[in-house]
């Protein structure tokens, strides 16, 4: 039986994307890996969103088929929320938005901006 989705995440800039991800998302440090700096892995948390991050020696040195991957991949990370809208008037002037605002076909309201590393966020709520 499934129970959680943490995905782990390749970057060059760890302590960037540490920081993208505390000053401008929202998230807070819940667990770093040695536990002072230089940090190899960090794993963050909003409400019940976890994301890990790993950098790419560390990661690749794990995972030799991932260290000549490029950072940003093609896909997005699609996180469901209370409130989109709210989310969205928190992030606009922050980060960088990809996709504005807008209703998708199925009836959710979405949008996506991109992190630090080039990935793609997609947040997501009921619509209004």
């Amino acid at each position: 039986m499934f129970k959680t989705l943490s995905p782990n995440i390749m970057v060059d800039d760890l302590p960037g994307t540490i920081r993208f991800y505390i000053e401008q998302m929202g998230f807070s440090v819940e667990a770093t890996a040695p536990e002072q700096p230089p940090y190899d892995w960090a794993s963050l948390r909003r409400n019940a969103v976890n994301l890990m991050f790993q950098t790419r020696a560390s990661l690749g040195g794990d995972v030799p088929a991932l260290k000549d991957l490029p950072i940003g991949g093609a896909l997005t990370f699609y996180i469901q929320v209370d409130d989109v809208e709210a989310l969205y008037a928190e992030l606009k002037d922050k980060v960088d938005i990809v996709r504005e605002s807008h209703t998708t076909f199925y009836g959710a309201r979405e949008f996506e901006c991109r992190d630090n590393n080039g990935y793609l966020l997609t947040f997501a709520g009921d619509s209004a």
